[in-house]
């Protein structure tokens, strides 16, 4: 028998409509973490993989992170029997007697991560963690919570984690310094950009953390505490939501963009927090329809292993793409998406009719994480400038590629040494010995003038790059006008798609062109009149290095440049529509002229995330 890793998927079989099947979910993804307690509970070790924090913090991690979606459910009334593991886990892993005591917070911990999701639980469901407790183990948890809360939280989204143990706290009458909240609070007001946007953290970075962490925990926030701060969360949230809608395709699938995509569908926890805060950002089946198309869309991605258990990785497996910070128990922040089981059967999130998907009908600018969303017959592509992050492997890939697809994905590139094989889909990259490449990292200049972005860049710091996207759907256009005092060879992709086994799929490489037809898609990249000859090239990417399929076809241009300055236009298509080779393939876009596009870098506003840090004006 043929093994189907997505027959091991607990959302298989589920049609996730209503509010019995999200819960039945939560429940058939959860289970599969039970033979993996420890004998005191106070622990859950997945697999032998590490992370950059240590053991004990990685077996928190598979601890905790369940109570994100164990805590709403329980408290919309849901009957799970396993909450005394959970009840002697805390005691245990309190106790610094205990040998699962999870050790001390010390300094800047991924302890304080994990500790969110306790005092979230805490504040929610305090009858199944708290009151079960003997004195002992109370103080023993009141003095944890109180040490860790006294060191400084890393400067970004880490500083919600502070203020949602001491919402905890306040449900357990704990007295404490709320100095330390009320810093933070405005702390966090200063990534604020406008628009419903931050950033997290004073960096270029704009990502699925703005919905998936800064409106989602502010969210939460503001349904268990009455203050000024909570409006301010309610506020923005109402704006984000209008931008945020367009990250999403007709199918359910997101903007696959920047890091921790390991969680998944906590993408959707954006939609889930405003259920659970009973806020009406837009239509309740329109939030509805969000919400459940996108849990939807993960139903048939071997995202498990066998026993069920959620792996690192996106659509498969794939440690290659996980954040040094990803330990076994880290996808599990996925349960952020059940936040709406927390609130009744009678609500309008549950009653309403879910709202059949509204397409995006034509392009739209968003100015703060530097994009311009186009719709492509159902899926959404996002042509991007702004964004970097030198932080975490893979940054360039995750951030500063020219476009990003809710179909497509995108890939890593696995081998520094391997120009001759790189994917460089939605990239251009350089080399100046055949061996070594550079792709953009990092922009000195980013501006936006209607849909058209421009960004001005450098792989070498004696080479520099000025880039135009332009959206021409379903195509988008590309100019570059490269400057360099040598040589350089030159690689540029289109979209990825799945490549078949047994050479099933079409391949056609042609001066000045190449595409590739797989089972449901078509990717073509056509040069629009370089001042170089450019080459076609159906690349046959290297395996695990795309976030949605193994294995890919990447369809190229490559060419070689003189020293001086070069101009290379290209347009680029992608439709799950393998006839597309006979129709939209053969009228690309017209091609760009120069003298136009300048005005762009001249007139444009610049992209938000390119700005210093700190409060917009």
């Amino acid at each position: 028998m043929t093994y189907d890793p997505a027959s091991a998927n607990p959302l298989a079989a589920n049609p996730l409509e209503t509010r019995s099947d999200m819960q039945h979910a939560l429940l058939d993804l959860f289970d599969p973490l039970l033979p993996y307690f420890s004998k005191g509970n106070a622990r859950v070790r997945l697999d032998a993989a590490g992370a950059h924090f240590d053991r004990a913090a990685a077996d928190l991690e598979g601890f905790a992170r369940p109570l994100w979606g164990l805590a709403p459910f329980a408290a919309g009334g849901g009957d799970f029997r396993h909450w005394q593991r959970f009840a002697d886990g805390i005691a245990n892993g309190t106790d610094p007697n205990h040998p699962e005591f999870w050790g001390w917070v010390n300094n800047r911990d991924q302890r304080m991560v994990e500790l969110a999701a306790i005092g979230f639980a805490l504040a929610l469901i305090p009858e199944k963690l708290w009151d079960p407790l003997n004195g002992r183990a109370r103080d023993n948890l009141v003095t944890y919570l109180l040490r860790a809360r006294k060191f400084d939280y890393a400067d970004n989204n880490w500083k919600f984690f502070r203020i949602l143990v001491d919402v905890g706290l306040d449900r357990l009458g704990v007295g404490y310094d709320r100095g330390l909240t009320n810093a933070y609070l405005a702390e966090l007001d200063d990534f604020y950009i406008a628009d419903g946007w931050y950033r997290d953290g004073n960096v270029r970075r704009v990502d699925h953390y703005i919905p998936f962490a800064m409106h989602f925990y502010g969210l939460v926030y503001s349904r268990l505490v009455d203050d000024d701060y909570s409006k301010r969360c309610r506020e923005r949230a109402l704006a984000f939501a209008q931008d945020f809608r367009h990250w999403f395709a007709e199918d359910g699938a997101t903007l696959p963009f920047g890091r921790s995509l390991t969680y998944r569908f906590a993408c959707a926890g954006f939609w889930s927090a405003l259920a659970f805060a009973d806020l009406e950002a837009l239509p309740w089946g329109e939030v509805k329809g969000l919400c459940l198309r996108h849990l939807r869309w993960w139903a048939d991605k071997p995202m498990t292993h066998r026993d069920g258990v959620l792996s690192v990785g996106y659509g498969y497996p794939n440690l290659l793409m996980s954040e040094n910070y990803n330990s076994a128990g880290s996808p599990y922040w996925a349960f952020k998406a059940f936040l709406p089981l927390a609130v009744g059967e009678d609500h309008p999130f549950w009653t309403s009719s879910e709202s059949p998907p509204v397409p995006l009908s034509d392009t739209v600018a968003l100015r703060h994480p530097g994009m311009v969303m186009m719709p492509c017959r159902g899926d959404v592509v996002a042509l991007s400038s702004g964004q970097e992050n030198r932080q975490m492997r893979f940054g360039s890939e995750k951030y500063a590629k020219f476009a990003y697809s809710t179909r497509y994905g995108f890939s890593v590139e696995s081998d520094e040494r391997g120009f001759v094989g790189g994917a460089f889909d939605s990239m251009l990259a350089f080399s100046d010995d055949g061996i070594h490449y550079r792709v953009r990292e990092t922009n000195q200049d980013v501006r936006l003038a209607g849909n058209v972005l421009y960004s001005k860049w450098s792989p070498w710091p004696d080479v520099v790059v000025e880039t135009w996207l332009l959206p021409a759907s379903p195509w988008h256009v590309r100019l570059h006008r490269v400057a360099t005092p040598r040589p350089l060879e030159t690689a540029e992709g289109g979209f990825a798609i799945a490549r078949r086994d047994f050479e099933a799929d079409t391949l056609c490489a042609l001066t000045g062109a190449a595409y590739a037809i797989g089972e449901e898609d078509f990717s073509g990249i056509r040069d629009l009149g370089s001042t170089v000859a450019r080459q076609g090239l159906a690349q046959k990417a290297p395996p695990n290095t795309h976030l949605i399929a193994a294995k890919t076809l990447v369809p190229q241009l490559r060419a070689a440049i003189p020293a001086g300055e070069t101009i290379l236009r290209c347009a680029v298509l992608a439709l799950r529509d393998t006839f597309a080779v006979s129709s939209d393939w053969e009228r690309p876009p017209a091609a760009p002229d120069l003298t136009d596009l300048r005005v762009v870098a001249v007139q444009g506003v610049t992209v938000s995330a390119m700005n210093a840090p700190g409060r917009m004006p």
